[in-house]
């Protein structure tokens, strides 16, 4: 069985679009979560008397994207943990196109949705996600027209954690989101951990969703947590082995946005950013027993996970046929 977990507040704006389009999946054998952050707007109460299949969980609390999807996760029956964004649509072939995958592939432990625009259909968000050697993550293909260029099946770093799908035996193995991040790049880490411990990630063209891009999230909150947890994954993830080769490019990386902040200094989102970096610097020395538990996991040679890194020239990200 596939569990979706759909992690929620104040979004009952965008509930019934999501939800509607689950009620189409051709593939049936699923229990849908909502993880509820203690919500004003009327979602529990939508939830509860439009979508009687839906299973609430209502925290007593916001406790950010991680703790509400944390809590779906802990709750979930499924063999498959399929993370999904309250402001997405899915094609009614997605889910079907994410368990063939599973099924095919063994070695793969999460699965990267085709994410498109929901507004400019024809645009990617993601088709999976990318990271840098110098230790910035980003979103392969973002802002690109549709042509076909993206395809085939393909090895990725990581999933976007707006529409991602995780096997349970991997997640048992390497635990779930790290709840310290509260939002974003807690997918990056999740991720880190997977290619550490040996699992592949497979970006998977038929498991097409569309996504409101940050229409529950972004701006001033998203650039805050961006400059802290870019410096949390490098941290508690990155080989000392890798460190010791990509150190300068790493540093360069985060001068570069410090500085960017800097001559955007009048723009609310650039503060945050840069006060998200210090915040970053000042909380490292408690991410040093964490390292210690990721580090653990690692069962990969670094060559295993350059071919799985990105280098800085190939800012664009890359991909990995499964039959190579």
């Amino acid at each position: 069985m596939v569990s979706i977990i759909i992690p929620n507040w104040n979004g009952a704006r965008h509930l019934p679009t999501c939800l509607e389009a689950l009620r189409r999946q051709t593939y049936r054998h699923f229990e849908v979560i909502v993880a509820d952050n203690a919500s004003t707007d009327g979602s529990q109460e939508l939830l509860r008397r439009d979508y009687p299949e839906v299973r609430l969980i209502a925290l007593p609390e916001n406790r950010g994207f991680t703790g509400a999807c944390n809590a779906g996760l802990r709750a979930a029956r499924g063999d498959i943990l399929v993370l999904l964004n309250n402001d997405t649509e899915a094609d009614p072939r997605w889910l079907a196109a994410i368990a063939d995958a599973f099924e095919r592939h063994p070695e793969v432990g999460l699965i990267a949705s085709k994410m498109l625009l929901f507004d400019r259909r024809n645009v990617f968000h993601t088709a999976g996600d990318f990271y840098r050697v110098d230790g910035l993550p980003g979103n392969r293909g973002v802002w690109q027209a549709d042509t076909g260029q993206y395809e085939r099946e393909e090895y990725v770093f990581s999933a976007c954690g707006g529409a991602a799908a995780y096997r349970r035996a991997m997640l048992d193995e390497i635990g779930l989101l790290d709840e310290d991040f509260f939002y974003s790049c807690e997918d990056v880490d999740l991720a880190w951990r997977a290619q550490l411990a040996g699992w592949r990630c497979l970006y998977v063209p038929q498991a097409v969703v569309y996504h409101r891009l940050a229409a529950t999230g972004g701006g001033v909150t998203a650039s805050f947590y961006d400059g802290r947890n870019f410096l949390y994954v490098i941290v508690k993830n990155y080989p000392g082995s890798l460190l010791r080769r990509y150190w300068p490019q790493i540093v360069k990386a985060q001068l570069r946005l410090a500085l960017e902040s800097l001559r955007a200094w009048r723009g609310a989102a650039a503060r945050a950013r840069l006060r998200g970096q210090i915040a970053g610097l000042l909380t490292l020395p408690r991410l040093v027993r964490k390292r210690r538990e990721v580090q653990r996991l690692r069962r990969v040679s670094d060559e295993y996970l350059l071919s799985v890194l990105t280098p800085v020239d190939r800012a664009g990200g890359q991909g990995n046929s499964p039959s190579q």
